[in-house]
């Protein structure tokens, strides 16, 4: 009987069976389905309200294109009248891009608020919520190929970079391309990588000839078609821009015409200056993650040595690969255990730095003397004052045009298209910085020929001072520009208005 008690006794805690804790699979995955959720809803909220600010903080200029080649076109298809520039009437640009922001302007119009201040900053916010978008999709990215810490620094050196600051909100097609290639790098097979396409890229892929016909050449056709038909809508013929560029730019050398660089100017400043001060950390990154990261790596050399080919040279063309270095920047600060906050305070505060200088200060009276000459609007419907008739004597398309007035104000400014072998050609801008005086008294030989305001940077003032004192132009505004002139840009523009 007492053995049988025995066997039966279940009340001592040292014979507890103990049971093997088994943790469950589907709970895991949804715990981390959740926290993902809502770590990318905070880096989202955190991304847009970032770029927000960033959108407002820059309020300066960078080169021409950034409204001749997006907003201006936009302005024209909308609204029916504006200015083209010679790459329109030579077919070497397409619509497509303009074709996004005047979808924004025919919104504005269709609710009877297109003013001024919505055309100028409507899409430039809108640039920046798909900047926003694409910063998410980069830390994910490196979320998906390394640990938590390492992206979490990966994307500080992101956020921080001064170029992406200075041009990521900005209406330019390299800052679109920028943004597409951060995404594009979100869907492609790094090694570890967790959020690559099922649809391989070429190079990595086993079997070539099937993603070749089954993918790229259907999707590469799709999209050249649907340019092709963009384009002839507003050509109003059969166009192929792709074609017309690569012959005028590449093939004719068109592109040389406005400026050329020694083929080792992006080794030896070009990329120096975009990167900045995270130049150091992508070296060292390079280093300890040679292996891992070689392809992105190859991709940034890769990309600067084909531009180097290319006589003509700018910053904002090797702005898309800096997604590539900063992968290598987020490494090379990880690994600086010991120094990493000394290191990360250096970067922000010498990033911050040219951010604020070139997005508030450098080279923005371009868009200040805008403000001015959209005030002439409200003159232009007076039937008691000469009506308003600007001249612009500064390097041709120093400033934006009728996207930054909307109205149809008689403005005018000095032409410099390229040589393109028709007959008659002649450089408007140079013969009249040859001789300003010659050029004003040919093209105004009557007083009632003369515009009523002249706009020009403060460096041509001595040059024509005759001409203007004999008209009875007096000087009206003084805008600020730069703290760096060079040549026939000054360091502030006038406005003269004729008495």
């Amino acid at each position: 009987m007492e053995n049988l008690r025995s066997r039966l006794s279940f009340g001592k805690k040292a014979d507890d069976v103990k049971l093997r804790k088994r943790k469950s699979r589907l709970y895991s995955k949804e715990d981390e389905s959740l926290e993902n959720g809502a770590l990318g809803v905070r880096v989202l909220v955190f991304s847009v309200v970032f770029r927000l600010v960033n959108c407002l903080l820059v309020r300066t200029s960078f080169v021409p294109d950034e409204y001749w080649q997006s907003l201006e076109v936009s302005h024209r298809m909308v609204f029916n009248y504006g200015y083209l520039t010679w790459e329109w009437k030579a077919g070497i640009r397409g619509f497509v891009y303009p074709l996004f922001y005047a979808c924004l302007y025919k919104i504005l119009l269709f609710l009877n608020h297109d003013s001024v201040h919505l055309l100028i900053w409507l899409p430039r916010i809108a640039q920046a919520l798909l900047a926003a978008f694409a910063d998410t999709k980069f830390f994910f990215l490196i979320r998906s190929l390394e640990n938590h810490d390492t992206a979490k620094w990966t994307f500080f050196c992101h956020m921080v970079s001064w170029f992406s600051w200075f041009c990521c909100t900005r209406t330019l097609t390299n800052s679109t391309e920028t943004i597409l290639t951060c995404l594009a790098l979100y869907y492609f097979p790094l090694p570890g990588s967790k959020t690559h396409s099922s649809k391989k890229y070429l190079a990595l892929e086993e079997h070539k000839l099937r993603l070749v016909t089954h993918n790229y050449i259907p999707i590469g056709t799709l999209a050249l078609v649907i340019s092709a038909l963009i384009d002839c809508v507003f050509y109003k013929k059969w166009t192929l821009v792709q074609f017309n560029f690569l012959k005028l730019n590449i093939f004719h050398g068109v592109a040389d015409f406005y400026g050329s660089h020694p083929w080792h100017w992006y080794f030896s400043q070009g990329f120096a200056v975009v990167i900045g001060p995270h130049l150091p950390f992508f070296l060292h990154g390079s280093i300890l993650a040679f292996r891992k990261y070689k392809i992105l790596l190859a991709a940034v050399v890769w990309t600067i040595v084909v531009y180097s080919f290319l006589p003509h040279k700018e910053f904002r063309f090797i702005y898309p690969v800096l997604p590539f270095c900063m992968v290598l920047c987020g490494t090379s600060l990880t690994h600086l255990t010991a120094r990493r906050r000394s290191a990360a305070a250096f970067l922000l505060v010498a990033n911050l730095i040219p951010a604020l200088y070139t997005g508030l200060v450098h080279q923005r009276g371009t868009l200040d003397v805008m403000i001015h000459i959209q005030k002439l609007c409200d003159v232009k419907g007076n039937s008691t004052r000469p009506q308003p008739d600007v001249l612009f004597l500064m390097p041709c398309h120093s400033t934006p045009f009728y996207s930054h007035i909307h109205c149809p104000l008689k403005m005018r400014f000095l032409e410099c298209p390229p040589d393109l072998g028709e007959e008659g050609y002649f450089d408007e801008s140079d013969r009249f910085y040859e001789d300003p005086l010659l050029w004003l008294r040919t093209s105004f030989p009557y007083k009632s020929s003369l515009p009523t305001h002249l706009v020009l940077f403060n460096v041509l003032e001595k040059d024509i001072f005759a001409f203007l004192q004999r008209n009875e132009f007096v000087r009206t505004a003084e805008i600020f520009h730069t703290h760096f002139p060079e040549g026939k840009v000054g360091g502030s523009i006038f406005i003269y208005e004729k008495l």
